[in-house]
């Protein structure tokens, strides 16, 4: 491997590293051209015979804040979530394990007890608030479309992410802003054949926000790889 070559993965590695989810962002908005190369990054994911079932929706700016208005209005009025591809299923054993760590060590970091209804609520709703981010994504595929399809939209996600992460911008994957669809479906004139499978809220850092200094660990690998 060449030292151009190395240098390159080594970076790679530093941005996989470096990306997590963030909680608090700065009303700041990225300009238009890094916004672009963004997402054009992004468009290099790869998928099953190259179908890129994904279909991305961002708002910035005013029309952030109307959706950002709407979700939120909905989720106090306890609307029923409608998500077009069901809910998170029951985790159990290491699954819920992980799950239950990654909760104590966000709510741990916000100082919100476990019998703490109340501030498990609100830090719930922070997630329509876009968490403050000036910008918001949705990604959606074709509801007749199944888990193969998926499975190419996660990779692509993930790709986005990290371009975002390379480019300077924090961001936080929600599964959560795909509980409320119509809102999303309205605000971007979406046919009804697509159904929103994520949210990603997204822009610069807020280092002054407590719950961006939440750190989740990984299991060893031992644990989910295995090797013949």
């Amino acid at each position: 491997m060449s030292v151009e070559a190395q240098s390159e993965a080594k970076d790679y590695v530093e941005v996989l590293k470096e990306r997590r989810s963030v909680r608090g962002f700065l009303p700041k908005e990225i300009p238009a051209d890094v916004l672009t190369k963004v997402f054009q990054t992004a468009q290099l994911s790869p998928s099953n015979c190259n179908t890129q079932p994904w279909n991305v929706y961002v708002a910035s700016g005013e029309k952030c804040d109307q959706i950002r208005k709407k979700m939120v209005e909905t989720a106090m009025e306890m609307k029923p979530m409608e998500p077009a591809f069901g809910m998170i299923p029951d985790f159990k054993e290491e699954y819920r394990d992980r799950q239950v760590e990654c909760a104590y060590a966000l709510y741990n970091t916000m100082g919100i007890e476990r019998g703490d209804k109340m501030g498990r609520s609100m830090a719930m709703l922070r997630n329509f608030e876009f968490f403050d981010a000036p910008h918001v994504a949705f990604i959606g595929m074709p509801k007749s479309f199944g888990i193969i399809n998926g499975v190419d939209v996660g990779m692509y996600l993930q790709t986005l992410l990290l371009s975002m992460q390379y480019h300077g911008i924090a961001s936080c994957a929600q599964g959560a802003l795909s509980y409320y669809p119509e809102v999303v479906k309205e605000a971007f004139d979406i046919s009804d054949d697509i159904g929103i499978l994520v949210g990603i809220s997204f822009g610069y850092e807020d280092e002054s926000v407590v719950a961006n200094k939440t750190r989740t660990t990984r299991d060893n690998l031992e644990n989910v790889a295995t090797f013949i």
